[in-house]
């Protein structure tokens, strides 16, 4: 790892309870830690909340980013793990929202003592159709959706964030993905989209042996319901629970279901 701490270096802010059960907050694709600000206030009356940004979104150092360690997953799950071991964060109820989920997966399956539970929140293990598993996208359509983001990531970014958000009829939400995409530098974000829509982590999600809880949107363009049954018929023990919500970021368009949610499995109830 760099000099530079992990706390400073991926923008580790911590609150809520100080000798509460920790939960670790993983962004998604083109967002930063501020997406959860409406579930924390929750999270924190009963847990100790750590969030961070990933490195080359939002105040992580940029500096740090590289084309080489960021080219796959496996590099983010490494950043979660190092921010673990820095902080001595044990008993881990790691959150892991849409990309995230499957770096959350990866990062448990390596240090499963890590953590206690995972909780995946909109997941997909791979987006591309593939024989008899359906992602949601053909591979032609995850090729035009990279043309489009590589030719004019600001145009995608204005076009894709209300689609990714759902919720039509409350704009406000896909303005602010949109400007959240749009803050995110178009070169980093142009290898974490190839990264996050090329992914295929199905054959990882059999080896988790945490105990995991799935939640998922009732209407979801990106993450459809098929995706969340096969997440949860491959993961072992495995919850999974469908929230009344529209979109992709329940966090911001149902954040009291999601909350709920995150709270009564982190609880044990």
């Amino acid at each position: 790892m760099c000099a530079v701490s992990m706390r400073t270096r991926n923008n580790v802010t911590v609150t809520g309870r100080e000798e509460g059960p920790t939960l670790l907050l993983a962004h998604g694709f083109g967002c930063d830690q501020n997406l959860w600000r409406l579930v924390v206030p929750e999270l924190a009356r009963r847990y100790r909340v750590v969030l961070f940004d990933h490195t080359g979104a939002g105040r992580s150092d940029l500096s740090a980013w590289t084309p080489e360690r960021y080219g796959s997953l496996d590099g983010y799950a490494d950043d979660v793990l190092a921010i673990c071991h820095e902080l001595d964060l044990r008993d881990v109820v790691l959150v892991g929202h849409s990309v995230s989920a499957m770096i959350a997966v990866l990062a448990a399956n390596r240090e499963p003592d890590r953590f206690a539970k995972l909780v995946l929140l909109t997941p997909s293990p791979c987006y591309v159709d593939d024989g008899d598993y359906r992602g949601g996208f053909s591979r032609a359509d995850i090729d035009e959706l990279l043309a489009a983001l590589e030719s004019n990531y600001l145009g995608w970014s204005a076009t894709m964030a209300p689609v990714i958000m759902g919720n039509p009829d409350r704009p406000e939400l896909g303005e602010e993905l949109t400007n959240s995409f749009c803050r995110t530098d178009p070169a980093i974000a142009r290898v974490f989209a190839r990264v996050t829509f090329l992914s295929d982590n199905r054959a990882d999600l059999a080896k988790v042996t945490v105990p995991t809880l799935i939640l998922e949107c009732a209407n979801d363009a990106i993450a459809p319901p098929e995706v969340g049954r096969f997440t949860h018929e491959q993961i072992p023990g495995s919850t999974l629970v469908t929230l009344n919500a529209t979109g992709h970021c329940p966090q911001l368009s149902a954040p009291e279901a999601t909350a709920e949610a995150i709270t009564a499995f982190a609880s044990g109830q």
